[in-house]
C-alpha cells in the first residue's frame, strides 16, 4: 500500500509539472479543444513510458522526465513561421516531428561513440550549481506568476487567488517538515490534494470539461502525417540535442550526488545508457506526434523532500501515468488541477533545491576558479533572461532558440571560462621546472 501511495504522488507530480508545456503548444498552432486533448495524451503518454524505461534500462535513477524546455521554445518559434515557411500549421508540426526523430538518431550516436562520457568531464561542481542557479532563477518567475494566477498579460492581482496559494505553500513546508515520516515522505500528495481542496471551497478551481469523449482512447501515430525531411529542423535538432545531453547530465550528477550526500548511496554511472534511451524516447515522441522528453532536475528536489529514493514507487507512478492516459475522462480531471495549487508545491520543491546547489559549490576544491566560472555564468545568464525574445526573431531558429535562453547560454559560459582556467593553470604547472 505504501508503494502504491508513493507511486501516485510521483503520478501526480510528473503530470502536473508537465501539463503546462502541450496546453501551451496546442494553443499557439490554434489546435481545437479535442486535438488540445489527445496531443496532452500522446506527450503524457510519452513521459510516462520515458522514465520507465530510463529506470529499468537507462541511467535508473527516479528521475521524472518532462517536456523538454528547448523544444518547447523552438515549437513556439516555428509557430512563427506558419504562413511564411510553412504553408499551415500541420506541416511545421510534421517537420517538428520529423525532428524528434532526428534528435533521437543524434542522442543514441552520441551514446555510441562516447561523446556523452566526454561531456560528463565538463560537469564539474561549479558549472552544476550555476546550472541548478539559473534553472531555479529561470522558473522563479513562472512559479510566482503561476501563484499569483496571472498566466497572460490581461490576468490581474487576485486576492483570493493569492491567498489560497500562500495557504497552499505553507502546507507545503509543513508536510514537508513535519516530525511523522508518513506525512513527510507524502507531502507532495498531501499538499496537492489539500491545495485542491481548498480551491475547491473558494470556488477558484476550474470545472470539468464535460465532453462526450470514449471511455478508453488509444493514442494515434505519425499524427501530423509521415516523417519529411527538413534541412532546417536536422540543423537545429543537432544543436538541440547536444544541449539536451548537457541538460540530462545535469540531472543526473544533481540526483547522483543527492542520493550521495543526503542517502549514502553511491548509483553506478550509467550516463551512456541514459542517452542512449534519451535516443529511444525521442523516436517515441516523434512516433506519437509529441514534445521530445528530458530527465527534469527537480526530481532531486522532489526525492530529498518526500526521502523516497527508491525506484520501486517511481516506476509504480510512471506506469500510473501511462494507465490514466488511455482514459479520456481521467485526463479531464487531471486538467482540471488549479495551476496555482501545482505552482505553489512546486516552489516549495524548488527551494530544497537551492540548499542542493549550494552545497554542491561547496564539494569544489579549487573556490577561486569556481566563482569566477559561476560570476560569468550567472551574469551572462541572468542578463539574457531579461532581453526580450522578439530581439533575437531575425536571426537563424536554431540562434534564435538558443541565444533567447539563458538557462543554456549560462551554462555554456560558465564551462567555456572554467576550460580556460584549467587549461591555462595545466600549462603553467607543465612550464614550472
Amino acid at each position: 500500500m505504501k508503494q502504491l501511495a508513493g507511486g501516485l504522488q510521483w503520478a501526480i507530480f510528473l503530470i502536473a509539472s508537465s501539463i503546462a508545456a502541450p496546453i501551451a503548444i496546442a494553443h499557439i498552432f490554434g489546435m481545437d479543444p479535442n486535438d488540445t486533448s489527445l496531443f496532452l495524451q500522446r506527450t503524457i503518454l510519452i513521459l510516462g513510458i520515458a522514465g520507465l524505461l530510463q529506470v529499468l534500462v537507462g541511467h535508473r535513477l527516479p528521475i521524472n522526465e518532462g517536456p523538454a524546455g528547448l523544444w518547447w521554445g523552438i515549437f513556439v518559434v516555428y509557430a512563427g513561421m506558419v504562413g511564411v515557411f510553412y504553408p499551415t500549421s500541420v506541416e511545421a508540426l510534421q517537420a517538428l516531428q520529423s525532428g524528434m526523430l532526428y534528435s533521437g538518431v543524434l542522442f543514441i550516436l552520441c551514446a555510441a561513440t562516447g561523446l556523452v562520457e566526454k561531456m560528463k568531464q565538463l560537469f564539474t561542481p561549479a558549472i552544476t550549481f550555476t546550472y541548478l542557479m539559473l534553472l531555479i532563477l529561470q522558473l522563479s518567475g513562472t512559479f510566482l506568476k503561476g501563484m499569483l494566477g496571472i498566466e497572460t498579460g490581461q490576468d490581474r492581482f487576485d486576492l483570493v487567488t493569492v491567498a489560497g496559494s500562500l495557504a497552499v505553500l505553507l502546507i507545503t513546508f509543513l508536510t514537508m517538515g513535519n516530525q511523522r515520516r508518513w506525512v513527510s515522505k507524502y507531502a507532495v500528495l498531501l499538499s496537492i490534494l489539500i491545495g485542491w481542496g481548498i480551491f475547491l471551497l473558494i470556488g477558484k478551481a476550474p470545472s470539468l470539461v464535460q465532453e462526450s469523449k470514449p471511455f478508453m482512447q488509444l493514442p494515434g501515430l505519425f499524427v501530423f502525417g509521415p516523417p519529411v525531411w527538413d534541412g532546417g529542423v536536422f540543423v537545429t535538432a543537432v544543436f538541440i540535442t547536444l544541449l539536451l545531453i548537457a541538460n540530462l547530465l545535469a540531472s543526473v550528477r544533481v540526483m547522483e550526488q543527492l542520493l550521495k550526500h543526503s542517502f549514502s548511496l553511491h548509483p553506478p554511472d550509467r550516463v551512456r545508457q541514459g542517452s542512449f534511451i534519451s535516443g529511444i524516447n525521442h523516436l517515441l515522441a516523434g512516433l506519437f506526434s509529441a514534445i521530445g522528453p528530458v530527465p527534469i532536475s527537480g526530481a532531486a528536489g522532489f526525492v530529498g523532500t518526500t526521502r523516497m529514493v527508491s525506484r520501486l514507487p517511481f516506476m509504480i507512478g510512471s506506469a500510473l501515468v501511462i494507465l490514466i492516459t488511455f482514459f479520456p475522462h481521467i485526463m479531464s480531471g487531471f486538467a482540471a488541477l488549479p495551476a496555482p495549487v501545482a505552482y505553489a508545491v512546486t516552489f516549495a520543491i524548488f527551494t530544497k533545491m537551492v540548499s542542493m546547489a549550494f552545497e554542491e559549490l561547496d564539494a569544489e576544491p579549487e573556490k577561486e576558479r569556481a566563482r569566477k566560472a559561476v560570476a560569468f555564468g550567472l551574469m551572462v545568464g541572468v542578463g539574457i533572461m531579461f532581453v526580450p525574445p522578439e530581439s533575437f526573431s531575425d536571426l537563424p531558429v536554431v540562434l534564435a532558440a538558443t541565444l533567447a535562453n539563458g538557462l543554456v547560454i549560462g551554462t555554456v559560459v560558465a564551462i567555456l571560462i572554467e576550460q580556460v582556467m584549467i587549461r591555462r593553470a595545466s600549462g603553467k604547472n607543465a612550464s614550472t621546472p
